[in-house]
């Protein structure tokens, strides 16, 4: 039986909307392309530390350089998947970063190293977070905070689960970070067809309407037949002549890039401080499993008050993680951390549904895609400046502290943005080409 008879004899039996099953789907795909690399850094980077004695600058470029990559093929991606929709770059996505990651099984030298993290990178989000964040943006209006929320929560328990494993399956007791890294490779291969059969680009094209039958009019082929209606539905050209594209993007950057540096370097700031590799995989852990229920919260609120005001009062939260970190001199205060930090995670669904509050669904991933530009332009800086100063003074004070202000930056961005405005008054009458 195909993959596409399965999901009609589901439907079938239990008429449940198609978009709820989208939620999951789009949980285990952001566990796959997001939790190996990116909570998984921690650990890598430790690891390779110690296997090849490279220095926290080294280590470090490999992901501004990615940043570097993702800066210049961002928007490329963002418009490849509004022309060729979310199903084939999914696909598309996870056989490259399977393939990454049985080539970073192979690295023997640091160019290596590079080279794999490039191609990871890569296939992470060509196949992940931005084509999902898209599918979901087009099956949800009314909700869609919450549902781009139930995402991350279930991509936020993968990351609960499986970092610790990755802490402990990586140690020359068990099976070694390269049969790791290979066997995480192979894993993706083999679920990379299934599952992105599983995807459908938008409700209308599946016989459905954004947020399921009970919220839904009768189906018609006109935007105007759509549950809100009268949302903003920009072109990317549109979007960026607004002044909340770019405060949107800057702020979203700021915020982010404190979560990024401290995947980055919180496993080697642990070790340092005679913190095992286990206790930091267990931090990691307690970060995330605070984050699912920040998340839903933010989900919660973030459909019933203005977005800009839940994203500024999550965001200090991750601020303040910053500092206490920089003062912990215990597992108490480590702990307080990853508390605040999880906290702090309640702004992740917002920071990217907001984009279709304010320019709707029509060019969601393009828009998306473009704002990632400035967004990688701090993500490559600050990670990279934090290796380098740590290397420079043996500290990471001045570039935390510098880190945690940034981040306060970015919340205040949100908290100016001001509410919506109508495309017309925002951005000039709308265009005849498509996004």
């Amino acid at each position: 039986m195909q993959v596409s008879e399965i999901i009609g004899s589901v439907r079938r039996m239990t008429d449940v909307f198609y978009g709820r099953l989208l939620i999951g789907v789009a949980s285990f795909i952001m566990v796959l392309t997001i939790v190996p690399l990116f909570h998984g850094l921690t650990v890598w980077f430790v690891v390779l530390e110690q296997h090849f004695q490279w220095n926290r600058t080294q280590l470090s470029l490999a992901f501004s350089l990615a940043r570097v990559e993702g800066g210049i093929v961002g928007p490329l991606e963002g418009l490849l998947v509004d022309r060729l929709g979310a199903r084939s770059m999914v696909l598309i996505g996870l056989l490259i970063l399977g393939a990454g990651f049985l080539m970073f099984s192979q690295v023997r030298s640091l160019w290596q190293f590079y080279a794999a993290f490039l191609v990871m990178s890569l296939g992470g989000s060509m196949g992940g977070w931005l084509p999902m964040m898209t599918v979901l943006n087009s099956w949800f209006v009314r909700k869609r905070a919450r549902s781009i929320s139930h995402a991350m929560v279930g991509y936020r328990l993968g990351a609960v689960i499986l970092v610790p494993l990755l802490a402990w399956g990586v140690s020359e007791e068990q099976f070694g970070w390269r049969a790791v890294a290979a066997g995480i490779g192979v894993m993706i291969l083999v679920l990379a067809y299934p599952f992105s059969r599983l995807i459908r680009n938008r409700p209308e094209d599946f016989g459905q309407m954004p947020d399921g039958p009970a919220s839904a009019p009768p189906l018609q082929s006109t935007a105007s037949a759509l549950p809100g209606a009268d949302e903003r539905e920009f072109t990317w050209r549109q979007a960026v002549r607004t002044r909340a594209f770019w405060q949107i993007s800057f702020g979203h950057a700021c915020c982010s890039s404190i979560v990024v540096t401290i995947m980055v370097h919180l496993g080697p700031m642990l070790t340092d401080r005679n913190f095992s590799l286990q206790t930091v995989g267990l931090v990691v852990s307690v970060y995330a499993f605070i984050g699912i229920a920040s998340t839903m919260v933010g989900g919660y609120l973030g459909d019933r008050v203005p977005m800009r005001l839940v994203i500024f009062g999550f965001s200090l939260f991750q601020s303040i993680a910053i500092i206490v970190l920089l003062l912990a001199n215990g597992l108490p205060m480590v702990f307080l951390f990853a508390v605040l930090m999880g906290i702090g995670e309640g702004r992740g669904p917002l920071t990217t549904a907001i984009r279709g509050v304010y320019f709707g669904r029509r060019a969601f991933a393009s828009i998306m895609g473009i704002s990632m530009v400035p967004m990688n332009v701090l993500l490559f800086t600050l990670p990279l400046f934090a290796g380098y100063m740590f290397d420079a003074t043996g500290s990471y004070g001045i570039p935390f502290t510098i880190i945690a202000a940034v981040g306060f930056v970015g919340a205040t961005l949100f908290l100016l943005l001001g509410e919506p405005k109508p495309m017309a008054a925002a951005a000039g009458p709308p265009e005849a080409s498509p996004a």
